[in-house]
């Protein structure tokens, strides 16, 4: 007996982060820029006590196969889960260290196998919604004499086939495909449509949060998938956020039920670009040690409420005036001043448990009696 309790207390000495809360729960900060291997093992150096989670997001150190394999063992070797960015497979090469026949898949199949469990997934994509709505570079449906109903057809098929190609290929263990996570600022439901595992809403500047959790959350919950944020700058970009807004954005994540908060540090004065703040520092070490330590004080605010928008509706949902699918003004539906009027309502009357999902009753009749009240957009609000 004696041997076997000083056993699990190695186990639980060396992996502290396994059981942090009550639930599933991952909270790290994401490697933007650099890319060099010994600007990772900073980064991990000053976070792996008080996270356990980290994304490696620079697609410029994913091009350099030395400094990926060295950043990633060493993630791993520090008892921290991780999710790697892969970009298009086509701008990957022999210069970059995968030669011919071993090619970036090849070397996403072997990490799958050579990290195991710890290997959450992988980043493919960003911002896909926010391209598409604020007609970004990446912008994936430009045919804006197509329906909304022929748009919404289309950018979850292009998508679809994307986020699919590298799920399939990036595990080549015979298992399930590899999880597939991006960020996202708007169309969050197509986002899930298009089989995203978890999209992360982007905390961002004046954005109202209960509104990102309404969208994103309600998406995830309508396709029983774990929803996530991550916390980016302040209204001034590039500033961080001060101690206390992130803090307070880390709580509120964590009580209305996201699985994974990421803290996304840019370039800031007197720090270097692969560190963070002091005090971004301190907010995740006092996060860290509220939820090691009384979980329940974060509190818990599951959805009560759902507002039902029309199907195909690619509104971006932060103005009245906002872009429908970056291809049609907010004239071109004639419910959307209701429906911009309806949702202020309603993130008033329930703040923190309001989701706001789609009128397509193949996904959301079987998660409908989650709700105790549910609203539709053609129905007075109020």
């Amino acid at each position: 007996m004696l041997i076997v309790l000083f056993f699990f207390s190695l186990v639980l000495a060396f992996e502290p982060f396994k059981q942090v809360s009550a639930r599933p729960f991952y909270v790290g900060v994401e490697f933007g820029f650099g890319s060099q291997f010994n600007q990772v093992k900073a980064m991990v150096d000053e976070v792996k006590g008080y996270t356990n989670l980290f994304v490696l997001g620079s697609v410029t150190l994913t091009f350099n196969r030395t400094a990926l394999d060295e950043s990633c063992n060493y993630i791993y070797n520090s008892g921290l889960n991780f999710i790697v960015l892969i970009t298009q497979y086509p701008m990957y090469n022999a210069s970059d260290g995968y030669p011919a026949g071993n090619d970036v898949f090849d070397w996403m199949g072997n990490a799958t196998q050579r990290y195991g469990k710890q290997l959450l997934g992988f980043y493919r994509y960003d911002e896909p919604g926010g391209n598409q709505i604020d007609d970004g570079t990446f912008q994936l449906i430009t045919n804006n004499t197509l329906s909304p109903s022929q748009v919404a057809s289309e950018y979850i098929e292009n998508l679809g086939g994307v986020i699919n190609y590298y799920a399939t290929y990036g595990n080549r263990t015979g298992e399930k495909p590899a999880k597939m996570f991006t960020s996202d600022y708007a169309l969050y439901w197509f986002d899930y449509q298009s089989d995203y595992s978890t999209v992360f809403g982007e905390f961002v500047g004046n954005e109202s949060r209960q509104a990102v959790i309404a969208l994103d959350r309600g998406a995830a919950n309508s396709f029983n998938r774990p929803w996530g944020a991550i916390v980016t700058w302040n209204s001034e970009f590039p500033n961080p956020e001060s101690k206390t807004q992130l803090l307070s954005d880390l709580s509120t994540a964590y009580s209305e039920g996201a699985m994974y908060v990421v803290v996304f540090p840019f370039p800031t004065p007197g720090y270097s670009y692969w560190t963070l703040p002091s005090f971004d520092f301190e907010a995740l070490q006092i996060f860290w040690s509220n939820l090691s330590t009384n979980p329940r004080q974060l509190g818990s605010t599951p959805a009560k409420a759902a507002y039902i928008v029309p199907i195909d509706y690619g509104f971006g949902f932060r103005s009245a005036s906002d872009s429908i699918w970056g291809l049609f003004s907010s004239s071109s539906e004639p419910d959307t001043a209701k429906i911009w009027s309806d949702t202020q309502t309603l993130l008033t009357m329930y703040p923190d448990t309001l989701n706001i999902i789609y009128d397509n009753q193949t996904i959301i009749k079987p998660t409908l009696h989650q709700y105790s009240k549910f609203f539709y957009y053609n129905q007075t609000v109020g």
